[in-house]
């Protein structure tokens, strides 16, 4: 049974990627601000029915052992992004199904919903993917896309200058 979020919090859909993990904090730090909590989802699918018939049982994996992967998948990303103590304002939701239809599901009644996205276009792929686009396109909240941080990128520094002396008016030579 899907369980939508029973609060105004903050949904975040959770893919085991960085950029999720980033994600995630912004959107702890956020909750604090709004004194609210943040619910982690992750949404998997059974891949039984992607293996040919013909194939031996030995190789496709029980649904209950699938279950138990997007269990491990979703508390290492949540352990990733806060370490061992995590935030009492975290829930962590795993549902079954297709990601593109349970995230705006979950995220009904909700703040909003945060995704994670890669930094702009790797690889001129495009910096979020199919499941945003649906999230984009069929939510019922605003949807937040917070890219990984790019820790190569050079920190900014602030330019400081001297003031000058009052210009005079020039001169001409005449």
């Amino acid at each position: 049974m899907t369980r939508l979020s029973d609060s105004n919090g903050i949904v975040v859909g959770v893919d085991g990627s960085e950029a999720a993990v980033a994600a995630l904090r912004w959107a702890v730090q956020q909750a604090r601000t709004l004194h609210t909590e943040v619910v982690a989802v992750h949404a998997w699918e059974p891949t039984a029915r992607r293996f040919a018939p013909y194939a031996p049982a030995s190789a496709r994996p029980t649904v209950a052992e699938e279950r138990e992967q997007a269990a491990e998948l979703l508390a290492s990303a949540v352990r990733r992004a806060f370490g061992p103590r995590i935030d009492n304002a975290v829930r962590v939701v795993l549902v079954e199904g297709p990601p593109a239809r349970v995230l705006p599901q979950q995220a009904r009644g909700a703040l909003l919903l945060a995704l994670g996205r890669r930094a702009h276009g790797q690889y001129e792929l495009p910096a979020i993917g199919s499941v945003g686009r649906a999230c984009l396109r069929h939510a019922t909240v605003p949807v937040v896309t917070v890219p990984v941080s790019d820790r190569s990128a050079p920190r900014l520094r602030t330019v400081v200058t001297a003031t000058s002396a009052p210009s005079r008016p020039a001169q001409r030579a005449g």
